[in-house]
């Protein structure tokens, strides 16, 4: 068993580490992905695969005995095995070249591009950089750079870190309304077995949540939903950033603003703090 380490140079050692796999964009996984959403069932072969809807595909195959206490995977195969219990996705950027189309069998290359050791107000962070590449017929479709955090359990009487306001002024906005349902449908679809999404009492219990927390792309997800419906093009890239997290306990908001070639966009708490940050650009 690899062990469980804070030391730089030993978890540097999983830098250019690789890995690939492969999946068919079953067009009937996607149509999950809509009803999950609230949508009619539609999309079909042929079809483009709406943007980053790619992480409803390839799955983590992982035995039951080979995940850790939250859920996840065990760390030390392909992810470095950082001796820090919760885990969760800081931000990524995207930058989309042609969209992936349903019916195809696709490539995913990954490799593990830095880990960075620091200490933040609450105690040590690792931040883990991943790069995926995804590619269709020896083309390559997309390629993703993806943030991962690890960091301690919270102290019992640790208050809150102060949050920041969101913008007040949106030249549109969407309210959403958590449900258990639809974070388990969503942890479902992408076979992800985080229990702060569906184990309440492993949230409040152990890692000292108010509720369920909403997925961190499935914000991301509807924050790039909100940005193709309202802007005109093509999507070339898309960025986002973890601020704060979002509960099942009340409805938020997402939020955005038009500027040249692209989009600013946010999703606020529902009591008015950014928990999560996004940039699009379209070219026409």
């Amino acid at each position: 068993m690899t062990e469980r380490s804070l030391d730089q140079s030993y978890l540097e050692g999983w830098i250019g580490r690789q890995e690939s796999a492969q999946d068919q964009l079953k067009a009937q996984q996607a149509r999950l992905m809509e009803t999950t959403l609230d949508r009619a069932a539609s999309l079909s072969d042929g079809d483009a695969l709406p943007p980053l809807w790619q992480w409803i595909y390839f799955p983590v195959e992982a035995p039951l005995s080979g995940l850790g206490r939250d859920g996840h995977p065990k760390l030390g195969g392909f992810l470095p095995p950082v001796a820090l219990p919760r885990r969760m996705w800081a931000g990524g950027r995207l930058e989309i070249r042609a969209p992936l189309r349903l019916g195809e069998t696709v490539e995913r290359h990954s490799e593990i591009k830095s880990v960075a050791l620091k200490q933040g107000k609450t105690g040590p962070l690792c931040f883990v950089s991943l790069l995926h590449r995804y590619l269709s017929g020896g083309e390559e479709r997309i390629s993703e750079y993806l943030d991962l955090v690890y960091r301690e359990d919270p102290k019992p009487d640790q208050p809150a870190p102060p949050g920041k306001p969101a913008p007040t002024e949106s030249d549109w906005q969407r309210r959403v309304t958590p449900s258990p349902i639809q974070l388990f449908r969503y942890s479902a679809l992408t076979f992800n077995g985080h229990r702060i999404h569906y184990d309440r009492d492993y949230c409040r219990d152990v890692e000292g949540y108010p509720g369920l927390i909403f997925h961190g792309p499935l914000t991301a997800t509807l924050l790039c939903g909100l940005a193709v419906e309202e802007c005109a093009g093509r999507l070339t890239r898309f960025s986002y950033r973890a601020m704060a997290p979002l509960f099942d306990t009340a409805p938020f908001t997402l939020a955005g603003r038009a500027k040249e070639g692209g989009a600013d966009l946010w999703a606020a708490t529902p009591d008015g703090h950014l928990a999560m940050t996004a940039d699009a650009s379209f070219e026409a």
